[in-house]
């Protein structure tokens, strides 16, 4: 068990991989029996300061329907000059510029430590970073004039050559040149009034006629020439920019009482996406739109600007009541493809006490893997400390972002890939590796990436095709290349290739093999993102049994127990925290809307579906710390057991941090006995967790909610909302427990210890 710990924690920290199995049952039937599909989660851009990118192309595999990169899994014939693909066995020749390569001279992709590595590709003109800020002007005065200080401080973090583009909007939208000296001069178009693309861009004058005096091109041709006068590099309107912003008004249309303002969202971000099509398809680029509110008028509107009419609630939703929900989400998803297509990415800040449109327009981020970010006013830290951070540099000073990338997924013969959830579309490739069993977004072998940085993560989905009775033989491996082409905040095209290999196993004799070779962590991730792909188009009930009926079968499937007796059941250490993980993951705001905004539920379910292993992990299972004077903090469990009088916690939930004061502790802190001489460990103890807790805000994007609370006080909901009721778990035996009692919680949900109880009951009764 401790041996596969190691494997699988190297091969995260070089490949940035985790699979759910790590050794591979050998045929198609065994592999539906392990419950847990063959599957992994996958972070193409992880940090890797020993990956030194190389300065040439690589070297393809001849065959057409291959195109395999060259890896250190290929059989090399140094003294011929010939390597064998390891996925289609074809024998190709070296390049030329190998001849000098021998068994002590070797590239550095046929080297065992380079199962990953990065290529610059120094063909083709660099494309500059493209930023174009969208901006809602119907907020009241002090939020704009926050936003407008945060969108003038972005300015400085961008580097000279970026392009920036502004479009403002209201009841109108504007788009505003920034080419002019001396004077402001915008594009002022309907809020109301829907226009295509061709349209949009002939308005701007983005189209210019083909020059006369061409034969053989038909008068109809017109093509498309890039006028920056809406893009302009940040060092030449630098000044322009920040007096533009620094002079925007409020929206002039008055609004009156007992209505909303009209806000024209849906076609400033078409005429955004428009603007980029017309002028850089094909290029990275950011659309970053800041909104304060739903938008109430014009395609994409979410409700009506009557204040008496509510904005749609999951009552609503589930009564079909929600008037404008279908037709608004059908707008959204086609410019969320229309901007996917040509590689631009949409941000959504949304920053309002009310609910701002998020469940429709969430698709334009989740699409083209856009940040969103919400929060209660763009006067708070927790939106301007989050916005500074998309800006965050790496340790070669350079933005932790990358834009316009394609994932290609090949592999051996046994397998085939049905699937990918995360920010990503597909590219529709059919190929010989593409199953038809589709998990996630199947179908193709394919996917375009439109933003990518460090902790973008996907989760993808694998079939074992080998038939039963004809196995793989003892000894052979499964292997999976991960070909991202992405451009590189440098303005590189940059070309990463991650190579992975596992055992094939005979489930008869290596079945104790294949057990202690589960990742239960990656594959409680690797679950969840099924479930929460299938809330999205299901009924909530449906997904808990769903989820529910495989725990059941893999606890059947794995557990030791004698039928019929609960109490004998077992479960190896490998397998141990799973349905602890599963229990926490019912529970979680993910599958669970009631108490939860449609916007809220959007939102959580945004980040999840996007972030790496460690923070998916905190999201399901929030983290529970425990600080006193009895010895360094501790981790203890979710329980309201853990809530006692002289105990300080600290909760991590990913979107909120809660430090939480027990009654004895937050007595003595209101009596100020810490600033008395004598009380200076009780001074100390007081200082820890504040000091944990801003370790996590310095690093985490979104930045969490941070709430300081105590026994008794209004925001303690967000600890007892996590907790469950009172049980003592004597079955985990890596607690220690005290006899003190904790404090009681009033709740209809079922304890862990009640929920295992049950499992064990259903799994050794029940035949699924």
């Amino acid at each position: 068990m401790a041996m596969f710990q190691e494997f699988i924690q190297q091969n995260e920290d070089r490949d940035g991989v985790r699979f759910s199995w790590n050794l591979w049952p050998s045929s198609r039937l065994e592999a539906t029996r392990l419950v847990v599909p063959v599957s992994c989660l996958f972070t193409p851009l992880k940090e890797c300061p020993d990956l030194p990118p190389v300065q040439y192309e690589p070297v393809l595999c001849g065959r057409p329907n291959c195109r395999a990169v060259l890896n250190p899994l290929c059989q090399v014939d140094f003294r011929a000059k010939i390597w064998a693909c390891n996925f289609c066995f074809q024998r190709n020749p070296f390049p030329p510029t190998y001849a000098g390569i021998s068994e002590v001279n070797q590239p550095a992709e046929l080297m065992p430590q380079f199962s990953t590595i990065e290529y610059i590709i120094q063909r083709g003109p660099p494309t500059p970073l493209i930023f174009l800020y969208v901006v809602d002007i119907c907020l009241e005065e002090e939020d704009l004039q926050a936003l407008k200080e945060s969108l003038q401080m972005s300015l400085s973090l961008l580097p000279p050559n970026a392009l920036v583009g502004l479009i403002t909007f209201g009841r109108m939208v504007q788009v505003h040149e920034l080419s002019c000296e001396g004077i402001s001069k915008s594009y002022v178009f309907r809020g109301t009034k829907d226009l295509s693309a061709k349209q949009i861009q002939e308005m701007l004058g983005l189209m210019k006629p083909a020059p006369a005096g061409q034969p053989g091109r038909p008068p109809a041709a017109q093509e498309m020439q890039p006028t920056c006068r809406f893009l302009q590099p940040v060092h030449k309107v630098d000044m322009n920019l920040t007096d533009l912003l620094g002079e925007l008004q409020r929206d002039p249309w008055p609004v009156s009482q007992g209505k909303r303002p009209l806000r024209s969202t849906g076609i400033a971000l078409s005429i955004a996406v428009g603007l980029l099509e017309g002028t850089f398809p094909n290029t990275g680029a950011r659309v970053m739109l800041f909104t304060g509110g739903p938008p109430t008028q014009g395609p994409g509107m979410v409700v009506g600007d009557e204040l008496k009419t509510p904005i749609r609630s999951w009552h609503d939703i589930q009564k079909d009541n929600a008037r404008h929900l279908k037709k608004a989400t059908k707008y959204y998803e086609a410019l969320a493809n229309r901007a996917a297509a040509n590689g631009h990415c949409i941000d959504i800040y949304a920053c309002a006490l009310d609910q701002t449109g998020l469940l429709e327009m969430k698709c334009c981020s989740n699409l083209t893997g856009g940040h969103i970010v919400m929060g209660d006013s763009f006067n708070t830290s927790l939106f301007k400390q989050t916005f500074q951070r998309v800006f965050s540099k790496d340790y070669n000073n350079e933005f932790r972002m990358a834009f316009g990338a394609t994932l290609e997924v090949k592999t051996s013969r046994e397998l085939k890939v049905s699937g990918a959830i995360g920010p990503c579309v597909s590219l529709n490739s059919k190929g010989p590796c593409v199953s038809e069993n589709e998990m996630g977004v199947g179908g193709t072998s394919q996917w375009k990436v439109c933003s990518l940085n460090p902790s973008t993560t996907l989760a993808m989905y694998f079939e074992v095709v080998n038939q039963h009775n004809a196995p793989v033989p003892q000894g052979g491996r499964g292997a999976i290349q991960f070909v991202t082409q992405y451009q590189h905040s440098s303005t590189q095209r940059r070309i990463r290739v991650t190579t992975i290999a596992r055992n094939w196993a005979d489930v008869q004799s290596q079945m104790q093999h294949i057990e202690s070779s589960f990742d239960q962590e990656a594959s409680a991730v690797l679950m969840a993102r099924l479930a929460v792909f299938r809330a999205e188009s299901e009924e909530g009930p449906d997904v808990l049994r769903w989820l529910d009926r495989q725990l059941i079968r893999l606890c059947q499937k794995f557990g030791q127990f004698n039928k019929d007796d609960p109490a004998s059941f077992r479960l190896s250490e490998s397998l141990s925290l799973y349905p602890q993980f599963m229990f926490h993951l019912r529970r979680s705001p993910f599958l669970q809307v009631f108490n939860n905004s449609p916007d809220e539920s959007s939102y959580y379910r945004h980040h999840f579906m996007r972030q790496d292993l460690t923070q998916s992990l905190i999201m399901i299972q929030p983290i529970l710390y425990s600080y006193s004077f009895y010895g360094p903090p501790e981790p203890v469990l979710l329980d309201s057991s853990s809530i006692l009088p002289d105990r300080i916690l600290l909760m991590d939930t990913f979107f909120q941090l809660v430090i939480y004061h027990g009654e004895t502790i937050a007595q003595w802190r209101k009596a100020g006995y810490q600033e008395m001489p004598e009380y200076e460990n009780f001074k100390q103890l007081l200082q820890a967790p504040l000091d944990d807790a801003q370790e996590i805000l310095q690093t985490r994007f979104p930045m969490p909610r941070y709430v300081d609370t105590e026994h008794g006080g209004s925001q303690a909901r967000f600890l007892l909302s996590k907790v469950t009721s009172f049980a003592l778990y004597k079955s985990l035996s890596c607690f220690n427990w005290r006899k003190e009692s904790g404090a009681p919680i009033l709740t209809d949900d079922v304890s862990l210890q009640v929920f295992m109880d049950h499992l064990k009951k259903l799994a050794s009764t029940i035949i699924l």
